[in-house]
């Protein structure tokens, strides 16, 4: 059950940044914490994947700030945190033989982060007067929260 629990989890950080959960699972796979080995996502564990998923996710916390980035609850934007939800959550889920309940974990937590995440966003942004400290307290909350799960993987 507690395997689950850690795919809705790193399923929210998608909701929050997209390839932020990607890129933390694959370090996690790459390290020994997420054994992946014989399951169809052992390429996260490979020496270049890591690499690239957090080239990913910088570009994508630095591109977060840009005036011109749409909402990510427009609909590209909103399905392709689901499917990085599901991604990351059946990685996790995959690591106990329960790569199915931890996709759908994963696409849940996803949902959750998502909506839950433009709202805590907006309202930080009323109190702070702009948008840029609330981008900023939720990369922090994102980056540590993908910690938090993946340092429990093992």
């Amino acid at each position: 059950m507690f395997i689950i629990v850690l795919a809705f989890l790193i399923g929210i950080v998608s909701g929050l940044r997209a390839l932020t959960a990607p890129a933390a699972v694959s370090w996690a796979a790459r390290l020994g914490l997420l054994p992946l080995q014989g399951t169809p996502l052992a390429f996260l564990g490979y020496a270049a994947t890591p690499y690239i998923f957090t080239v990913l996710a910088i570009g994508e916390l630095i591109n977060d700030k840009l005036p011109k980035t749409p909402s990510r609850k427009v609909p590209p934007q909103f399905i392709f945190r689901v499917i990085s939800g599901a991604f990351s959550g059946a990685a996790v889920g995959a690591a106990r033989q329960s790569l199915v309940l931890g996709l759908v974990a994963g696409a849940v937590g996803a949902v959750a982060g998502t909506l839950g995440g433009a709202a805590v966003r907006t309202k930080l942004a009323e109190v702070f007067g702009k948008d840029l400290p609330a981008a900023l307290l939720e990369d922090a909350v994102a980056i540590i929260l993908a910690i938090v799960v993946v340092t429990r993987l093992g």
